[in-house]
């Protein structure tokens, strides 16, 4: 009930923010974007650019792994929603490539203006952009039915009568 709730007001929140922003999920993700740059850094300038937004992406995954091999599904899916909720983000940042709108931390270097001028898909910004996002919705909709697919799951295997002949559930 709680992780419904919970997907649910974030779900409220992807809809209703009107800058892609949601404040305390997005600023602990650009610690981690920020993080991301300096630990793949150390692998030279490339991976050091990509780095931020790996990082929004691998600690989550990494959440998610150790969860997945404890067998403690609801909190895996918990951060299945984060990462999927990055996807957010990194869509706002990748659309601004061209634009420069957004408040940079750091150098004030573009992320993305220079992987995607390297890429020679600067001019797709936005395109990618929407992709990604289609990818968070996508993904957020598919954690939301893995959920209940174990509840209905746990509800079979625990919803029975007892020897007295009352219902367990």
């Amino acid at each position: 009930m709680a992780f419904t709730i919970g997907f649910l007001l974030l779900i409220i929140a992807l809809i209703v923010d009107t800058d892609g922003f949601i404040f305390i999920i997005d600023h602990a993700n650009l610690l981690f974007h920020e993080a991301g740059h300096i630990i793949f850094g150390i692998f030279g300038i490339t991976p050091g650019l990509y780095g931020g937004t790996l990082g929004q992406l691998v600690f989550p995954v990494v959440t998610a792994l150790t969860f997945l091999r404890q067998a403690a599904l609801v909190s895996f899916s918990v951060s299945m929603l984060w990462l999927f909720e990055n996807f957010f983000n990194i869509a706002r940042y990748m659309a601004d490539a061209r634009e420069h709108n957004l408040p940079l931390v750091g150098s004030g270097e573009h992320d993305w203006t220079r992987i995607f001028t390297s890429l020679g898909l600067l001019t797709y910004d936005t395109t990618v952009a929407n992709f990604v996002r289609f990818i968070g919705w996508l993904g957020l909709i598919s954690t939301m039915l893995f959920v209940t697919y174990q509840w209905n799951q746990y509800r079979k295997e625990h919803t029975g009568k007892n020897r007295d002949g009352s219902h367990l559930i």
